[in-house]
């Protein structure tokens, strides 16, 4: 008996290069979800959570349409957020980025993602399949949290739009992580929402 969790970021959304921090799904963003929804259609999803923000719940939309057994619900604990602030183990390089960041959005992503862990990552019995369409951050604490790693290292876990990770747990031993970042469902055009990396 085990229990999956299959972890989603939202697909690419239109205004990503307006500097917006929310909007409906872009073509390419439509596509993705498509795709995902195609990957997904042979497991037996028990449940689909999905942020309220937009461009969250387009994607869980676009799951739902191929599979209409499902009615995805929105959930607060998987709203974009960041999760901690610098650390004593934080590597200075970090240090712009929470420039950026209030200590009261710190607090409240804190929160949020303590009460996630302890809504999400909890045994249910039998074989169980959730998704959970969300953001970057929050993918990469649940990572983080399952690896067991420093706090400071949800900052170095990326993941591409709608790329799929995968974690788990049987009976009786610790969550593990079974894939990160799977792409192979999206063609190298649809391969969205990870750090540029320059030409060699």
């Amino acid at each position: 008996m085990t229990h999956y969790i299959y972890l989603v970021r939202h697909g690419e959304h239109q205004d990503a290069e307006h500097g917006l921090s929310d909007g409906p799904l872009s073509a390419r963003g439509r596509r993705q979800a498509g795709l995902l929804a195609d990957r997904l259609s042979g497991v037996p999803l028990s449940a689909v959570w999905h942020s309220p923000l937009e461009r969250a719940a387009e994607t869980a939309r676009a799951v739902a349409a191929r599979l209409p057994s499902l009615s995805p619900e929105p959930s607060a604990l998987l709203f974009d957020c960041v999760p901690t602030g610098m650390t004593s183990e934080t590597p200075a390089t970090f240090e712009p980025f929470f420039g950026a960041v209030t200590e009261a959005e710190i607090e409240a992503g804190s929160a949020q993602m303590e009460d996630a862990v302890s809504a999400f990552l909890v045994r249910k019995p039998g074989d169980v399949h959730e998704l959970l369409i969300t953001h970057n951050f929050v993918i990469g604490w649940f990572v983080r949290e399952v690896l067991q790693a420093p706090e400071w290292r949800w900052m170095t876990l990326n993941q591409a739009h709608c790329g799929l990770t995968v974690i788990a747990q049987k009976q009786g031993r610790p969550w593990t992580l079974v894939s990160h970042n799977d792409l192979a469902h999206l063609p190298f055009e649809l391969r969205t929402g990870l750090p540029e990396v320059p030409p060699v």
